[in-house]
Protein backbone atom coordinates (compact mmCIF):
# COMPACT_ATOMS: atom_id res chain seq x y z
CA UNK A 1 0.00 0.00 0.00
CA UNK A 2 1.52 3.31 -1.06
CA UNK A 3 0.82 6.65 0.45
CA UNK A 4 1.98 10.04 -0.77
CA UNK A 5 -1.05 12.22 -0.03
CA UNK A 6 -0.16 15.77 0.91
CA UNK A 7 3.24 15.46 -0.71
CA UNK A 8 3.70 17.32 -3.97
CA UNK A 9 6.68 16.91 -6.25
CA UNK A 10 8.85 19.89 -7.16
CA UNK A 11 11.34 18.41 -9.56
CA UNK A 12 13.51 19.69 -12.35
CA UNK A 13 15.72 17.18 -14.08
CA UNK A 14 19.31 18.28 -13.29
CA UNK A 15 20.36 17.03 -16.72
CA UNK A 16 18.50 19.99 -18.22
CA UNK A 17 20.55 23.02 -19.21
CA UNK A 18 19.02 25.23 -16.50
CA UNK A 19 21.75 26.80 -14.29
CA UNK A 20 21.92 25.19 -10.82
CA UNK A 21 21.02 28.43 -9.04
CA UNK A 22 17.73 28.55 -10.95
CA UNK A 23 16.97 25.00 -9.82
CA UNK A 24 17.86 25.89 -6.21
CA UNK A 25 15.67 28.98 -6.39
CA UNK A 26 12.68 26.90 -7.44
CA UNK A 27 13.32 24.41 -4.64
CA UNK A 28 13.58 27.09 -1.98
CA UNK A 29 10.39 28.69 -3.29
CA UNK A 30 8.68 25.27 -3.20
CA UNK A 31 9.89 24.86 0.38
CA UNK A 32 7.32 27.49 1.41
CA UNK A 33 4.82 24.64 1.42
CA UNK A 34 6.78 23.10 4.30
CA UNK A 35 5.45 25.89 6.49
CA UNK A 36 1.90 24.67 5.87
CA UNK A 37 2.36 20.96 6.59
CA UNK A 38 1.16 19.66 9.94
CA UNK A 39 3.68 16.95 10.78
CA UNK A 40 7.41 16.22 10.47
CA UNK A 41 6.57 13.07 8.46
CA UNK A 42 4.90 15.09 5.68
CA UNK A 43 7.86 17.47 5.62
CA UNK A 44 10.42 14.68 5.48
CA UNK A 45 8.58 12.99 2.63
CA UNK A 46 8.27 16.24 0.70
CA UNK A 47 11.99 17.05 0.98
CA UNK A 48 12.99 13.46 0.21
CA UNK A 49 10.92 13.73 -2.95
CA UNK A 50 12.54 17.04 -3.86
CA UNK A 51 16.14 15.85 -3.53
CA UNK A 52 15.19 12.60 -5.26
CA UNK A 53 15.18 14.63 -8.49
CA UNK A 54 18.93 14.13 -8.81
CA UNK A 55 19.26 10.62 -7.38
CA UNK A 56 21.18 8.38 -9.77
CA UNK A 57 22.00 11.26 -12.12
CA UNK A 58 25.38 12.36 -13.36
CA UNK A 59 26.54 15.94 -13.60
CA UNK A 60 29.71 17.48 -14.93
CA UNK A 61 32.05 18.95 -12.39
CA UNK A 62 31.91 16.30 -9.68
CA UNK A 63 29.65 14.08 -7.63
CA UNK A 64 25.96 14.93 -7.99
CA UNK A 65 25.44 14.97 -4.22
CA UNK A 66 28.26 17.46 -3.86
CA UNK A 67 27.41 19.68 -6.83
CA UNK A 68 23.64 19.77 -6.37
CA UNK A 69 23.05 18.53 -2.82
CA UNK A 70 25.60 20.71 -1.10
CA UNK A 71 24.87 23.50 -3.55
CA UNK A 72 21.23 23.52 -2.42
CA UNK A 73 22.34 23.71 1.22
CA UNK A 74 24.53 26.74 0.46
CA UNK A 75 21.76 28.44 -1.49
CA UNK A 76 19.15 27.83 1.24
CA UNK A 77 21.55 29.15 3.88
CA UNK A 78 21.92 32.43 1.95
CA UNK A 79 18.14 32.81 1.52
CA UNK A 80 17.66 33.27 5.27
CA UNK A 81 13.88 32.75 5.23
CA UNK A 82 11.65 30.58 7.46
CA UNK A 83 11.04 28.31 4.46
CA UNK A 84 14.74 27.89 3.74
CA UNK A 85 15.42 27.25 7.45
CA UNK A 86 12.79 24.50 7.48
CA UNK A 87 14.35 23.03 4.33
CA UNK A 88 17.78 23.04 6.01
CA UNK A 89 16.37 21.31 9.11
CA UNK A 90 15.02 18.53 6.90
CA UNK A 91 18.25 18.30 4.88
CA UNK A 92 20.25 18.00 8.10
CA UNK A 93 18.37 14.74 8.68
CA UNK A 94 17.82 13.49 5.14
CA UNK A 95 21.06 14.51 3.44
CA UNK A 96 24.37 12.72 3.09
CA UNK A 97 26.87 13.09 5.95
CA UNK A 98 28.46 16.15 4.34
CA UNK A 99 25.12 17.70 3.43
CA UNK A 100 23.76 17.02 6.91
CA UNK A 101 26.72 18.63 8.67
CA UNK A 102 26.57 21.73 6.46
CA UNK A 103 22.78 22.01 6.77
CA UNK A 104 22.85 21.63 10.54
CA UNK A 105 25.47 24.35 10.94
CA UNK A 106 23.58 26.73 8.67
CA UNK A 107 20.27 26.02 10.42
CA UNK A 108 21.72 26.68 13.87
CA UNK A 109 23.13 30.00 12.70
CA UNK A 110 19.75 31.04 11.29
CA UNK A 111 17.92 30.02 14.46
CA UNK A 112 20.36 32.04 16.57
CA UNK A 113 19.61 35.05 14.38
CA UNK A 114 15.90 34.67 15.17
CA UNK A 115 14.51 33.12 11.98
CA UNK A 116 11.19 31.42 12.81
CA UNK A 117 10.46 27.73 12.23
CA UNK A 118 7.35 25.50 12.54
CA UNK A 119 6.55 23.94 15.90
CA UNK A 120 7.13 20.42 14.58
CA UNK A 121 10.60 21.21 13.20
CA UNK A 122 12.37 20.03 16.37
CA UNK A 123 10.89 16.57 15.86
CA UNK A 124 12.24 15.95 12.34
CA UNK A 125 13.89 12.52 12.37
CA UNK A 126 13.16 12.00 16.07
CA UNK A 127 11.80 8.49 15.58
CA UNK A 128 12.17 5.10 17.18
CA UNK A 129 11.60 1.70 15.52
CA UNK A 130 8.52 -0.20 16.68
CA UNK A 131 8.88 -3.42 14.66
CA UNK A 132 10.43 -4.99 11.56
CA UNK A 133 8.89 -7.69 9.36
CA UNK A 134 9.60 -9.52 6.15
CA UNK A 135 7.30 -11.08 3.58
CA UNK A 136 9.29 -13.61 1.58
CA UNK A 137 8.29 -15.85 -1.31
CA UNK A 138 9.17 -19.55 -1.15
CA UNK A 139 11.52 -19.21 -4.11
CA UNK A 140 13.70 -16.66 -2.33
CA UNK A 141 13.32 -14.28 -5.28
CA UNK A 142 12.12 -11.30 -3.33
CA UNK A 143 11.86 -9.90 0.18
CA UNK A 144 9.38 -7.18 1.09
CA UNK A 145 10.70 -5.64 4.29
CA UNK A 146 8.42 -3.52 6.48
CA UNK A 147 9.98 -1.31 9.16
CA UNK A 148 7.58 0.57 11.41
CA UNK A 149 8.42 3.73 13.33
CA UNK A 150 6.85 6.24 15.72
CA UNK A 151 7.96 9.73 16.66
CA UNK A 152 9.49 9.96 20.11
CA UNK A 153 7.30 11.39 22.83
CA UNK A 154 8.23 14.69 24.42
CA UNK A 155 6.47 17.25 26.60
CA UNK A 156 5.42 19.37 23.64
CA UNK A 157 3.86 16.48 21.73
CA UNK A 158 0.11 16.40 21.30
CA UNK A 159 -1.81 13.10 21.43
CA UNK A 160 -2.13 13.19 17.64
CA UNK A 161 1.62 13.45 17.26
CA UNK A 162 2.15 10.53 19.60
CA UNK A 163 0.21 8.40 17.14
CA UNK A 164 2.33 9.33 14.09
CA UNK A 165 3.14 5.73 13.33
CA UNK A 166 4.28 4.92 9.82
CA UNK A 167 5.92 2.12 7.88
CA UNK A 168 8.80 2.16 5.44
CA UNK A 169 8.34 -0.63 2.89
CA UNK A 170 11.20 -1.75 0.65
CA UNK A 171 11.34 -4.53 -1.94
CA UNK A 172 14.64 -6.40 -2.34
CA UNK A 173 15.18 -8.37 -5.55
CA UNK A 174 17.63 -11.25 -5.10
CA UNK A 175 17.64 -12.00 -8.82
CA UNK A 176 19.12 -8.53 -9.38
CA UNK A 177 22.18 -8.72 -7.12
CA UNK A 178 20.03 -8.16 -4.04
CA UNK A 179 19.23 -4.57 -4.98
CA UNK A 180 16.39 -2.48 -3.59
CA UNK A 181 13.88 -2.19 -6.42
CA UNK A 182 11.02 -0.30 -4.81
CA UNK A 183 10.21 1.80 -1.73
CA UNK A 184 7.21 3.59 -0.30
CA UNK A 185 5.73 4.80 2.99
CA UNK A 186 2.36 4.14 4.60
CA UNK A 187 0.75 5.60 7.70
CA UNK A 188 -1.83 2.79 7.82
CA UNK A 189 0.50 0.49 9.71
CA UNK A 190 -2.02 -1.90 11.26
CA UNK A 191 -3.87 -2.37 7.97
CA UNK A 192 -0.60 -2.98 6.13
CA UNK A 193 0.56 -5.66 8.58
CA UNK A 194 -2.86 -7.31 8.71
CA UNK A 195 -2.95 -7.54 4.93
CA UNK A 196 0.55 -9.06 4.80
CA UNK A 197 -0.35 -11.70 7.40
CA UNK A 198 -3.58 -12.54 5.61
CA UNK A 199 -1.78 -13.03 2.26
CA UNK A 200 0.69 -15.46 3.85
CA UNK A 201 -1.87 -17.42 5.90
CA UNK A 202 -2.35 -20.88 4.40
CA UNK A 203 -0.17 -20.04 1.37
CA UNK A 204 2.87 -22.36 1.20
CA UNK A 205 4.52 -20.03 -1.30
CA UNK A 206 4.61 -17.08 1.12
CA UNK A 207 6.17 -16.52 4.52
CA UNK A 208 5.54 -13.51 6.77
CA UNK A 209 7.47 -13.12 9.99
CA UNK A 210 8.88 -10.56 12.39
CA UNK A 211 12.64 -10.09 12.24
CA UNK A 212 15.21 -8.34 14.39
CA UNK A 213 15.78 -4.67 13.58
CA UNK A 214 19.48 -5.46 13.15
CA UNK A 215 18.56 -7.98 10.45
CA UNK A 216 16.36 -5.48 8.66
CA UNK A 217 19.06 -2.80 8.71
CA UNK A 218 21.76 -5.12 7.40
CA UNK A 219 19.55 -6.41 4.59
CA UNK A 220 18.27 -3.00 3.49
CA UNK A 221 21.61 -1.19 3.71
CA UNK A 222 23.14 -3.95 1.59
CA UNK A 223 20.23 -3.66 -0.86
CA UNK A 224 20.54 0.12 -1.18
CA UNK A 225 24.27 -0.23 -1.74
CA UNK A 226 23.62 -2.78 -4.50
CA UNK A 227 21.20 -0.36 -6.14
CA UNK A 228 23.88 2.35 -6.25
CA UNK A 229 26.52 0.10 -7.82
CA UNK A 230 25.32 -0.39 -11.43
CA UNK A 231 26.99 2.03 -13.84
CA UNK A 232 23.82 2.29 -15.87
CA UNK A 233 20.50 3.49 -14.46
CA UNK A 234 19.28 0.71 -12.13
CA UNK A 235 15.89 -0.88 -12.92
CA UNK A 236 14.01 0.57 -9.99
CA UNK A 237 10.40 1.69 -9.64
CA UNK A 238 9.35 5.23 -10.47
CA UNK A 239 8.89 5.97 -6.77
CA UNK A 240 12.27 4.71 -5.56
CA UNK A 241 14.17 7.96 -6.05
CA UNK A 242 11.49 9.93 -4.20
CA UNK A 243 11.85 7.77 -1.08
CA UNK A 244 15.58 7.09 -1.30
CA UNK A 245 16.73 9.86 1.06
CA UNK A 246 13.93 9.09 3.52
CA UNK A 247 14.79 5.38 3.56
CA UNK A 248 18.52 6.05 3.95
CA UNK A 249 17.84 8.23 6.98
CA UNK A 250 15.27 5.91 8.59
CA UNK A 251 17.62 2.92 8.46
CA UNK A 252 20.01 4.80 10.73
CA UNK A 253 17.29 4.70 13.40
CA UNK A 254 17.54 0.90 13.42
CA UNK A 255 20.22 -0.64 15.67
CA UNK A 256 23.37 -1.84 13.89
CA UNK A 257 25.04 -5.11 14.69
CA UNK A 258 24.80 -7.53 11.78
CA UNK A 259 27.35 -7.56 8.97
CA UNK A 260 25.58 -10.29 7.01
CA UNK A 261 22.45 -9.14 5.14
CA UNK A 262 20.08 -11.51 6.94
CA UNK A 263 17.38 -12.85 6.56
CA UNK A 264 18.91 -14.40 3.48
CA UNK A 265 20.19 -17.48 5.35
CA UNK A 266 23.36 -17.40 3.27
CA UNK A 267 25.31 -20.61 3.51
CA UNK A 268 29.03 -20.92 4.12
CA UNK A 269 31.08 -20.08 1.01
CA UNK A 270 31.33 -22.89 -1.52
CA UNK A 271 34.94 -23.89 -2.08
CA UNK A 272 35.94 -25.54 -5.36
CA UNK A 273 35.94 -28.90 -3.58
CA UNK A 274 32.46 -28.34 -2.16
CA UNK A 275 31.16 -27.32 -5.58
CA UNK A 276 32.65 -30.45 -7.13
CA UNK A 277 31.05 -32.60 -4.43
CA UNK A 278 27.65 -31.02 -5.04
CA UNK A 279 27.98 -31.63 -8.79
CA UNK A 280 28.87 -35.28 -8.12
CA UNK A 281 25.83 -35.68 -5.86
CA UNK A 282 23.62 -34.24 -8.58
CA UNK A 283 25.00 -36.51 -11.31
CA UNK A 284 24.47 -39.54 -9.06
CA UNK A 285 20.88 -38.56 -8.21
CA UNK A 286 17.66 -39.95 -9.66
CA UNK A 287 16.95 -36.51 -11.15
CA UNK A 288 19.97 -36.81 -13.47
CA UNK A 289 19.68 -40.44 -14.49
CA UNK A 290 18.05 -39.64 -17.86
CA UNK A 291 20.86 -37.30 -19.03
CA UNK A 292 22.47 -39.04 -22.01
CA UNK A 293 25.84 -37.24 -22.08
CA UNK A 294 27.37 -37.42 -18.57
CA UNK A 295 30.45 -35.42 -19.57
CA UNK A 296 28.45 -32.50 -20.99
CA UNK A 297 25.97 -32.72 -18.09
CA UNK A 298 28.87 -32.47 -15.63
CA UNK A 299 30.14 -29.28 -17.24
CA UNK A 300 26.59 -27.88 -17.31
CA UNK A 301 26.23 -28.63 -13.61
CA UNK A 302 29.47 -26.74 -12.97
CA UNK A 303 28.05 -23.66 -14.72
CA UNK A 304 24.76 -23.90 -12.79
CA UNK A 305 26.57 -24.18 -9.48
CA UNK A 306 28.99 -21.37 -10.32
CA UNK A 307 26.07 -19.11 -11.19
CA UNK A 308 24.33 -19.84 -7.89
CA UNK A 309 27.51 -19.31 -5.89
CA UNK A 310 28.75 -16.17 -7.61
CA UNK A 311 25.54 -14.43 -8.69
CA UNK A 312 23.03 -15.57 -6.06
CA UNK A 313 24.73 -15.05 -2.70
CA UNK A 314 26.21 -18.55 -2.50
CA UNK A 315 22.89 -20.36 -3.06
CA UNK A 316 23.31 -22.85 -5.93
CA UNK A 317 20.37 -24.93 -4.67
CA UNK A 318 17.88 -22.05 -4.86
CA UNK A 319 15.65 -22.40 -7.91
CA UNK A 320 12.79 -20.29 -9.22
CA UNK A 321 11.18 -19.48 -12.57
CA UNK A 322 12.88 -16.08 -12.73
CA UNK A 323 16.30 -17.34 -11.67
CA UNK A 324 16.28 -20.18 -14.20
CA UNK A 325 15.11 -17.92 -17.03
CA UNK A 326 17.78 -15.36 -16.18
CA UNK A 327 20.47 -18.03 -16.06
CA UNK A 328 19.46 -19.68 -19.34
CA UNK A 329 18.53 -16.67 -21.45
CA UNK A 330 20.67 -13.86 -20.06
CA UNK A 331 23.72 -14.92 -18.03
CA UNK A 332 24.83 -17.90 -20.12
CA UNK A 333 24.60 -16.10 -23.48
CA UNK A 334 26.60 -13.17 -22.08
CA UNK A 335 29.15 -14.90 -19.91
CA UNK A 336 29.91 -18.51 -20.83
CA UNK A 337 31.41 -20.10 -23.93
CA UNK A 338 29.67 -23.46 -24.29
CA UNK A 339 30.73 -26.33 -26.48
CA UNK A 340 28.20 -27.71 -28.94
CA UNK A 341 27.57 -30.67 -26.63
CA UNK A 342 26.98 -28.33 -23.69
CA UNK A 343 24.56 -26.20 -25.70
CA UNK A 344 22.48 -29.28 -26.46
CA UNK A 345 22.68 -30.65 -22.91
CA UNK A 346 22.15 -27.45 -20.91
CA UNK A 347 18.30 -27.17 -21.01
CA UNK A 348 17.90 -30.81 -19.97
CA UNK A 349 20.58 -30.54 -17.29
CA UNK A 350 18.89 -27.44 -15.88
CA UNK A 351 15.51 -29.21 -15.66
CA UNK A 352 17.17 -32.09 -13.83
CA UNK A 353 18.90 -29.65 -11.51
CA UNK A 354 15.56 -28.01 -10.66
CA UNK A 355 14.15 -31.39 -9.54
CA UNK A 356 17.33 -32.20 -7.59
CA UNK A 357 17.49 -28.80 -5.88
CA UNK A 358 13.77 -28.63 -5.08
CA UNK A 359 13.98 -31.97 -3.28
CA UNK A 360 16.98 -30.78 -1.28
CA UNK A 361 15.44 -27.43 -0.26
CA UNK A 362 11.82 -28.51 0.23
CA UNK A 363 10.36 -26.24 -2.43
CA UNK A 364 6.57 -26.76 -2.45
CA UNK A 365 5.19 -28.86 -5.31
CA UNK A 366 3.47 -25.91 -6.94
CA UNK A 367 6.77 -24.03 -6.93
CA UNK A 368 8.56 -26.98 -8.54
CA UNK A 369 5.90 -27.23 -11.23
CA UNK A 370 6.00 -23.51 -11.99
CA UNK A 371 9.79 -23.56 -12.22
CA UNK A 372 9.83 -26.56 -14.58
CA UNK A 373 7.18 -24.90 -16.73
CA UNK A 374 9.33 -21.77 -16.94
CA UNK A 375 12.42 -23.81 -17.87
CA UNK A 376 10.62 -25.64 -20.66
CA UNK A 377 9.24 -22.38 -21.99
CA UNK A 378 12.74 -20.89 -21.95
CA UNK A 379 14.18 -23.92 -23.72
CA UNK A 380 12.41 -22.86 -26.92
CA UNK A 381 14.13 -19.47 -26.75
CA UNK A 382 17.58 -20.76 -25.78
CA UNK A 383 18.92 -21.55 -29.28
CA UNK A 384 18.15 -17.97 -30.34
CA UNK A 385 19.43 -16.41 -27.11
CA UNK A 386 22.70 -18.33 -27.14
CA UNK A 387 24.72 -17.48 -30.23
CA UNK A 388 27.83 -19.62 -30.49
CA UNK A 389 30.69 -17.19 -31.30
CA UNK A 390 32.00 -19.67 -33.88
CA UNK A 391 28.86 -18.88 -35.92
CA UNK A 392 30.35 -15.42 -36.52
CA UNK A 393 33.40 -16.87 -38.25
CA UNK A 394 35.73 -17.08 -35.23
CA UNK A 395 37.50 -20.42 -34.98
CA UNK A 396 37.49 -22.17 -31.63
CA UNK A 397 41.29 -22.18 -31.07
CA UNK A 398 41.29 -18.38 -31.41
CA UNK A 399 38.34 -18.12 -29.01
CA UNK A 400 40.09 -20.30 -26.49
CA UNK A 401 43.14 -18.02 -26.57
CA UNK A 402 40.98 -14.93 -26.08
CA UNK A 403 38.71 -16.58 -23.52
CA UNK A 404 40.81 -18.94 -21.38
CA UNK A 405 38.34 -18.24 -18.57
CA UNK A 406 35.31 -18.84 -20.84
CA UNK A 407 33.97 -15.33 -20.16
CA UNK A 408 32.07 -14.44 -23.33
CA UNK A 409 31.47 -10.88 -22.13
CA UNK A 410 35.21 -10.24 -22.46
CA UNK A 411 35.45 -11.22 -26.13
CA UNK A 412 34.93 -7.80 -27.75
CA UNK A 413 37.27 -5.85 -25.47
CA UNK A 414 40.02 -8.48 -25.67
CA UNK A 415 39.78 -8.62 -29.45
CA UNK A 416 40.05 -4.81 -29.47
CA UNK A 417 43.14 -4.95 -27.25
CA UNK A 418 44.83 -7.67 -29.34
CA UNK A 419 43.62 -7.55 -32.96
CA UNK A 420 46.62 -9.42 -34.43
CA UNK A 421 46.50 -13.03 -33.25
CA UNK A 422 46.69 -14.99 -36.50
CA UNK A 423 49.16 -15.34 -39.34
CA UNK A 424 52.90 -14.73 -39.53
CA UNK A 425 54.66 -11.40 -38.99
CA UNK A 426 58.42 -11.00 -39.47
CA UNK A 427 58.81 -14.73 -39.00
CA UNK A 428 56.73 -14.79 -35.81
CA UNK A 429 53.82 -17.25 -35.82
CA UNK A 430 51.07 -15.24 -34.14
CA UNK A 431 48.89 -18.32 -33.69
CA UNK A 432 51.39 -19.58 -31.11
CA UNK A 433 51.33 -16.45 -28.97
CA UNK A 434 49.14 -16.36 -25.88
CA UNK A 435 47.71 -12.91 -25.03
CA UNK A 436 47.16 -14.05 -21.44
CA UNK A 437 50.93 -14.54 -21.05
CA UNK A 438 52.90 -11.42 -20.09
CA UNK A 439 55.84 -12.06 -22.41
CA UNK A 440 53.67 -13.02 -25.39
CA UNK A 441 51.45 -10.01 -24.71
CA UNK A 442 54.46 -7.72 -25.02
CA UNK A 443 55.43 -9.32 -28.34
CA UNK A 444 51.90 -8.88 -29.70
CA UNK A 445 51.89 -5.19 -28.74
CA UNK A 446 55.29 -4.61 -30.33
CA UNK A 447 53.95 -6.09 -33.58
CA UNK A 448 50.81 -3.93 -33.26
CA UNK A 449 52.95 -0.79 -32.84
CA UNK A 450 55.78 -1.28 -35.30
CA UNK A 451 57.82 1.92 -35.54
CA UNK A 452 56.83 3.18 -32.07
CA UNK A 453 60.21 2.78 -30.38
CA UNK A 454 59.37 4.87 -27.29
CA UNK A 455 59.53 2.27 -24.51
CA UNK A 456 57.53 4.40 -22.08
CA UNK A 457 54.74 4.87 -24.62
CA UNK A 458 54.74 1.15 -25.39
CA UNK A 459 54.54 0.44 -21.66
CA UNK A 460 51.36 2.55 -21.50
CA UNK A 461 49.90 0.55 -24.39
CA UNK A 462 50.67 -2.56 -22.37
CA UNK A 463 48.97 -1.05 -19.31
CA UNK A 464 45.80 -0.26 -21.28
CA UNK A 465 45.81 -3.68 -23.00
CA UNK A 466 46.12 -5.42 -19.63
CA UNK A 467 43.29 -3.38 -18.17
CA UNK A 468 41.09 -4.16 -21.18
CA UNK A 469 41.94 -7.85 -20.87
CA UNK A 470 40.91 -7.87 -17.21
CA UNK A 471 38.01 -5.42 -17.59
CA UNK A 472 39.43 -3.17 -14.88
CA UNK A 473 37.87 -0.68 -14.62
CA UNK A 474 34.75 -1.49 -16.67
CA UNK A 475 34.48 2.19 -17.62
CA UNK A 476 37.60 1.77 -19.80
CA UNK A 477 35.87 -0.43 -22.38
CA UNK A 478 32.64 1.57 -22.07
CA UNK A 479 34.55 4.74 -22.97
CA UNK A 480 36.30 3.00 -25.86
CA UNK A 481 32.96 1.80 -27.24
CA UNK A 482 31.47 5.31 -27.11
CA UNK A 483 34.41 6.68 -29.08
CA UNK A 484 34.34 3.85 -31.61
CA UNK A 485 30.61 4.42 -32.11
CA UNK A 486 31.40 8.05 -33.00
CA UNK A 487 33.59 6.80 -35.85
CA UNK A 488 37.06 7.26 -34.33
CA UNK A 489 39.68 4.71 -35.29
CA UNK A 490 41.21 2.26 -32.86
CA UNK A 491 44.61 3.99 -32.76
CA UNK A 492 43.13 7.36 -31.68
CA UNK A 493 40.88 5.71 -29.12
CA UNK A 494 43.82 3.93 -27.50
CA UNK A 495 45.77 7.17 -27.29
CA UNK A 496 42.85 8.92 -25.55
CA UNK A 497 42.67 6.11 -22.99
CA UNK A 498 46.42 6.31 -22.45
CA UNK A 499 46.32 10.10 -21.99
CA UNK A 500 43.62 9.79 -19.32
CA UNK A 501 45.30 6.91 -17.47
CA UNK A 502 48.64 8.73 -17.52
CA UNK A 503 47.10 12.00 -16.31
CA UNK A 504 44.98 10.50 -13.51
CA UNK A 505 47.56 8.08 -12.12
CA UNK A 506 46.66 5.32 -9.69
CA UNK A 507 43.41 6.60 -8.13
CA UNK A 508 40.75 4.09 -9.32
CA UNK A 509 37.77 6.30 -8.47
CA UNK A 510 39.20 9.33 -10.27
CA UNK A 511 40.08 7.16 -13.27
CA UNK A 512 36.56 5.74 -13.43
CA UNK A 513 35.03 9.23 -13.17
CA UNK A 514 37.30 10.63 -15.88
CA UNK A 515 36.44 7.76 -18.20
CA UNK A 516 32.73 8.28 -17.55
CA UNK A 517 33.09 11.90 -18.63
CA UNK A 518 34.52 11.08 -22.08
CA UNK A 519 32.00 12.10 -24.72
CA UNK A 520 34.35 12.57 -27.69
CA UNK A 521 38.02 12.86 -28.59
CA UNK A 522 39.40 16.35 -27.84
CA UNK A 523 40.88 18.22 -30.78
CA UNK A 524 44.31 18.33 -29.18
CA UNK A 525 44.64 14.53 -29.01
Amino acid sequence: MRESEGVRRHRRDPRESTPPDDVFKEMVQAARELLAVRSPLDAELMVSDMVGAWWGRKVRGGDVEQVLGEGLVDYAAKAGTPASLTLLICLAYLGTARQGAKAEGAALAMMESGVARPGWADRVGAVKPTGCYVSRDAYGDQDTVICTFAYRWNEDSTPRHNQDRHALVMVVDHNMSGMARDAWVSSQVDKLLEQARAEAAGNPMLLFEEIEPQQARALLESAMKATREPKTTPPVSDSYSAYHAFARARLKALPPGRKRPAPLHIEAPYSRERRAMLAAEFLASDAAEHLSDPSAASRCADHIIDYGCEQDFGRPLRVSPTKCETFLLDWLPRKVMLSQAEQEAMPHALSAWVRFAAARTGLPEQGLKATLDAVWEAIGKFPEAYRDPTSFGLDRPLLERLLPDGDLSALARRAFAFPFLQGVHNGVDLDRLNPADEADRRTLLEIDHVGEIDEEHLAWHEEIATRLWEGDPPQLWEAAQRLLDLGHDRHDVLHVLIEIAERIGGDPEELAAALDDIADIPDEI
